[in-house]
């Protein structure tokens, strides 16, 4: 008997249809023999539409009582999903985020989780239930609802499969897997049979919607190996997990692009130690993620800084430097462009092979693309290019590195 974890999305329990659909899935996966958890998204567009509803109520609405009202969300969800399981002859039981003994910590609206408490989670299991867990949520020492913010129900369900020793997380959606780029850009764009953590945290923070990085990067962190599949048929999915030397065959595991970029260049910065601190702090201090940075000395003797964050992040960083630069420097200037994406190539062959960049560079050249800012990791080369050129962008590395073909084990 093997305990398996599945995570249903807000579209995959978006109908009363869907949330049929996906009992039955739950039945065929019991039925087989297994015991079963699943983690359930609020249905589409609930979240959405609770935080409208607090927002036409209050201009400024308390984050713990946002955490409260969104929560129930979830809570909808996995009554529903029990009571199809009820109507299937299953037997089975929703417990909430807090009952599940998931403990957060951070912030409202965007806790982390500290710990799971699964006692409650087995007991149910050892009765020979079937369990549907609220996703997106638990609750913090002190008895604090708190949500976990963008990508929680991945987080949720991969967390469970650590604190349960699951022996299968899958993570059920309305793709069917991981793609070497999103294949409504690049027709020709297949399907990944696997691809390792390392990979999936790149193309995650490099603008695939697939999974949030930090359900990856716990994932790695505890040997959770999980399956991106549809919830829509039964096809195979792709698999997350810790490389293998065959993986580094491949020199480029996929194509992934970031629309709504803003460029941010500071110039006539003093080059003086500690002037890249103050002017990151301050960034910091107003909970601006950067991603691209840069840093050189202009002919002026100068510092001169650039960086990029996304486009709605961009008022907010001009306010928290104009008091920084005007410390700083008379002469230190804010230039911003806006109307920029992202383009990234990643694959862990890049450790191991040449030519990868004059690859890329050539192919966004001979497609008359420009490249603004530049950076690289072990793995990533990332590129900046004009919004209106990023679809050809990504078509044309894709066809660059072949990724369509299946490659050579």
């Amino acid at each position: 008997m093997a305990l398996i974890v599945q995570k249903y999305g807000g579209t995959s329990v978006g109908t009363l249809d869907r949330i049929r659909n996906v009992a039955s899935r739950l039945k065929r996966t019991r039925d087989e023999g297994n015991q079963v958890v699943a983690v359930v998204s609020a249905m589409s567009g609930v979240t959405d539409g609770l935080l409208k509803m607090a927002r036409d109520l209050s201009e400024n609405p308390s984050e713990r009582e946002l955490d409260v009202l969104v929560s129930t969300g979830e809570q909808q969800s996995i009554a529903l999903v029990t009571m199809a399981l009820h109507d299937l002859g299953v037997e089975a039981a929703s417990i909430t985020g807090r009952q599940a003994g998931i403990l957060t910590t951070g912030s409202h609206t965007r806790g982390r989780i500290l710990n799971i408490e699964p006692q409650m989670m087995q007991g149910f299991l050892d009765e020979g239930k079937t369990l549907v867990v609220a996703g997106f949520q638990g609750v913090t020492p002190d008895g604090q609802i708190h949500t976990l913010g963008r990508g929680g129900s991945d987080l949720t369900a991969i967390a469970i499969s650590a604190a349960l020793k699951a022996d299968v997380c899958q993570i059920l959606t309305d793709v069917d897997g991981v793609y070497t780029c999103d294949p409504r850009i690049v027709k020709n764009a297949r399907k990944l049979p696997e691809i390792s953590y390392d990979e999936m945290l790149e193309m995650a923070s490099s603008g695939s919607k697939v999974m949030q990085s930090r359900s990856v990067e716990f994932a790695k962190k505890f040997g959770v190996v999980f399956e991106v599949r549809s919830s829509l048929n039964d096809n195979p999915g792709t698999l997350v997990l810790e490389e293998h030397p065959a993986m580094e065959n491949v020199v480029i595991r996929g194509v992934s692009i970031e629309r709504s970029q803003a460029r941010v260049t500071i110039t006539g910065i003093p080059d003086e130690p500690g002037m890249s601190g103050k002017i990151l702090g301050a960034l910091g201090d107003a909970e601006i993620n950067l991603d691209m940075i840069v840093s050189n000395i202009a002919h002026d003797g100068y510092a001169r800084h650039s960086f990029t964050m996304h486009a709605n992040d961009l008022a907010k960083a001009q306010a928290a430097l104009k008091p920084v630069l005007a410390a700083l420097s008379a002469d230190a200037k804010i230039e911003t462009d806006v109307g920029i994406a992202k383009l990234s190539a990643v694959g862990i062959g890049m450790r191991s092979h040449s030519g990868v960049a004059s690859t890329m560079f050539k192919a966004l050249g001979d497609a008359g693309i420009n490249i603004g800012m530049i950076s690289t990791s072990e793995i990533k080369i990332a590129v900046t290019v004009d919004e209106t050129r990023i679809e050809d962008a990504a078509r044309a590395v894709h066809d660059a590195f072949e990724l369509d073909k299946e490659p050579v084990r």
